[in-house]
């Protein structure tokens, strides 16, 4: 991480980690930005892709697609870092990878929001991810921002399907397939307990 290098992907310097009791309408405001769907509905979550509270995370911001009440989907624009690096020019695979997990995990959340599936037993998160297959079709640019889409293909209340990718210049770069579970925590360390072997608890 460069000395004094902003993260913030927009480029607003607005705090990235408002108060949790504040406004979760959508288009909602802070400072000169308007409310992603994680610093409206998880901003205390310290995942490295998305947790709005990780100092050093990407901090990602995943909005309501206008269609949204329509097809679900979600949308989002990520500026790579320097350090993002592949070793060739080139945007690295597993920040593409955590791009692609985190901006799904705005899409079950969004879903489970809408369906009244509430987190369990004290969980951060209704859902955890249990699996991601990621496919590389293009290079993706480093120096300049890519776009983020996702939506849920298929959802229960046990089980939620994820089609997300990331795009530059209207081509897919990476696609992906996300499966989500419900995260229904046993004994054990950490908020929410223990959760599903595989998933991790953020998105």
């Amino acid at each position: 991480m460069t000395p004094g290098h902003s993260h913030d992907q927009h480029g607003t310097g607005a705090d990235p980690c408002p108060d949790p009791g504040g406004d979760d309408r959508a288009g909602a405001k802070t400072g000169d930005h308007e409310l992603s769907v994680q610093e409206r509905l998880y901003p205390t979550l310290t995942c490295f892709g998305c947790g709005h509270a990780n100092p050093k995370g990407l901090k990602l911001r995943s909005y309501e697609a206008p269609t949204y009440s329509a097809d679900g989907a979600v949308t989002g624009q990520f500026m790579p870092w320097p350090e993002h690096d592949n070793g060739v020019g080139f945007l690295n695979g597993g920040i593409i990878a955590t791009l692609l997990d985190c901006h799904s995990a705005a899409a079950v959340v969004l879903e489970a929001r809408r369906q009244g599936w509430e987190a369990l037993g004290g969980a951060p998160l209704a859902f955890v991810t249990a699996a991601i297959d990621v496919r590389y079709l293009r290079p993706s640019p480093l120096h300049e921002p890519v776009e983020l889409w996702a939506a849920v293909s298929r959802a229960t209340g046990s089980e939620m399907t994820v089609g997300v990718e990331l795009r530059f210049e209207e081509k897919t770069r990476a696609a992906a397939t996300a499966t989500w579970r419900r995260w229904r925590p046993r004994p054990g360390p950490g908020p929410g307990g223990t959760p599903p072997p595989g998933a991790h608890g953020a998105g």
